[in-house]
């Protein structure tokens, strides 16, 4: 069920074991992964442009204006 159609965004707050992947106070698209999430972890687009799973404590959800959302997604 994809009720959620607007792309979904965080800010990394620390790249801890992560610093080429990740960059502080970056803002990452987030892909819906349920299997993911059920481990406290989160699908994101890194600096590669690929995305991969990282501890979702490395991030801070973020609320973006929903024509600024799909910019950035666009974007990617």
């Amino acid at each position: 069920m994809t009720t959620n159609t607007s792309p979904q965004f965080v800010v990394c707050i620390r790249n801890n074991d992560y610093e080429a992947s990740l960059e502080p106070r970056k803002i990452y698209q987030v892909l819906p992964d349920k299997e993911a999430e059920s481990h406290k972890m989160l699908r994101v687009i890194d600096e590669s442009g690929e995305d991969y799973l990282f501890p979702a404590d490395l991030f801070s959800p973020i609320s973006l204006p929903q024509t600024l959302a799909r910019e950035l997604a666009l974007s990617a």
